[in-house]
């Protein structure tokens, strides 16, 4: 089971989205009329009045299983698994709806949540995503669903020709990338293995427009190794790689503000690339799953806050220039 969280703005627009394509069902929902997607996005927009500060006050999530897990889930099961999640991730004591789809091969179901709880209290959405594939883990385990087969589950034993090397540079690449900081010290890394880079730029410039690797007389493009292994992903991870490093020499430098910064740019970062490629993602989920990122430093502000302080600053600024006109 995977799950996506997202947070946004507008019930009316994600509710219609969810409620109102081809074969959706609403399985069950909880403070909110089911009538129809006007009724439901009427009662959510309601409750979310007692926060009128808060601007994502909408809760949106994913939940996803393999097709091989199709016959273990009916709809009173999904159901079942949404508020065994929902439980694990602190989303409780406030108005849901849970609709099921049906326009692909897995099964999957969308739950929307107002973030304005009972009691007009804001659901915390902090570490949002660590907690995601947290209870994601716990509940696949727990119930024995189909965790899927990447290219880590591939015998390389049995391989031979092309496709044993194709494995060989997937292996070696990731091995790479997990150290790396900059491309040049990935050429080294790669090179110690007899692998080269590639690099192709756009016709006149010097911008690089893809990438390939060379091992023997093979030459293969990133892309064609597997979808993670584009050069704008490998990119992306060098970029974070820098990061992490500059996150820790923050702290030892004892500069919490910068660290804090760094920090958030990892996680946003390492959220995109979970949420365009699970698969190529898995490394990077473990840096999110360490401590110092899930609980050890203050997380970000969330909306509420920083709609107090902004308010509570332009009042002061309002308060200051009245006397000086005076």
């Amino acid at each position: 089971m995977m799950g996506k969280p997202i947070t946004g703005r507008s019930f009316g627009g994600c509710i219609r989205y969810v409620v109102e394509k081809q074969q959706a069902k609403i399985l069950t929902a909880e403070g909110v009329r089911m009538q129809n997607a006007s009724t439901l996005a009427h009662d959510f927009n309601l409750q979310r009045k007692m926060r009128p500060e808060l601007g994502k006050a909408v809760g949106h999530l994913v939940l996803s299983w393999s097709k091989e897990d199709l016959a273990k889930l009916s709809d009173d099961i999904m159901v079942e698994r949404a508020k065994e999640y929902m439980e694990k991730v602190g989303i409780r004591d406030t108005q849901y709806v849970i609709v099921r789809h049906s326009d692909r091969a897995h099964p999957h179901l969308h739950l929307i949540y107002n973030r304005v709880d009972n009691k007009g209290k804001t659901i915390n959405d902090k570490n949002n995503f660590a907690k995601n594939v947290k209870a994601c883990k716990e509940i696949t385990l727990k119930y024995g669903y189909h965790l899927g087969e990447g290219k880590e589950q591939v015998n390389r034993q049995a391989l031979k020709g092309k496709e044993k090397i194709r494995y060989e540079l997937y292996d070696a690449i990731k091995a790479a990338m997990k150290t790396a900081t900059t491309w040049k010290g990935l050429e080294a890394e790669l090179a110690k293995q007899g692998i080269k880079i590639a690099y192709k730029f756009r016709s006149g410039t010097s911008e690089v427009q893809g990438i390939s690797f060379e091992k023997g007389d093979l030459k293969m493009k990133g892309s064609a190794i597997d979808r993670s292994l584009s050069y704008a992903r490998i990119d992306a991870i060098l970029n974070r790689n820098q990061q992490v490093q500059q996150y820790y020499a923050a702290r030892e430098a004892n500069q919490p503000f910068v660290a804090n910064q760094l920090r958030e740019s990892i996680r946003q970062s390492v959220q995109a690339e979970y949420r365009h490629s699970p698969d190529g993602g898995k490394g990077l989920l473990q840096i999110l799953l360490e401590p110092q990122f899930v609980a050890a430093a203050p997380d970000p502000m969330g909306d509420a806050d920083i709609a107090h302080r902004k308010r509570k600053k332009h009042e002061a600024e309002q308060s200051q220039s009245q006397g000086v006109s005076r």
